[in-house]
């Protein structure tokens, strides 16, 4: 069965909300996407290092699921041939806005003591500004 026919028969209801969670609705792919746009990471050793502490079975199947997707490309690493580098696509960069709602509402919602508000700020500052720079590929 050709991979578009999977897709197809995997997203049969046609429901907007199915796709969405289908291409990016699981933790360790948002959190990849975060750290490629937010962060500016590119690498798989940069994703491993990052703070969650993905591990590497998740992060290959994550990373090959994203650029199955088209979220992401996959490039060879300029300063390493045997690596590879990873970017956002148009796509992926459409991304923006939802990370932007996650973290406006994690703002309203987490009291927790280890709660990061340094994005929240810059959203709350100039959000339209912030999405354009995000969308430039400037981490935020």
């Amino acid at each position: 069965m050709s991979k578009m026919k999977k897709l197809e028969n995997k997203r049969q209801t046609g429901c907007p909300v199915t796709f969405g969670l289908d291409t990016f609705g699981d933790k360790w792919t948002l959190l990849i996407i975060r750290e490629m746009m937010l962060k500016g990471m590119k690498t798989y050793s940069d994703f491993l290092a990052a703070d969650e502490g993905i591990s590497t079975n998740i992060l290959a199947d994550r990373l090959k699921h994203l650029e199955n997707e088209g979220v992401i490309e996959k490039a060879r690493d300029p300063e390493n041939g045997r690596s590879f580098t990873y970017s956002l696509t148009e796509k992926g960069y459409d991304l923006a806005p939802i990370l932007l709602e996650i973290v406006t509402w994690s703002g309203k919602h987490d009291h927790g003591p280890n709660a990061r508000t340094s994005v929240l700020k810059k959203i709350q500052n100039d959000r339209e500004g912030y999405e354009a720079k995000l969308r430039s590929g400037k981490p935020g």
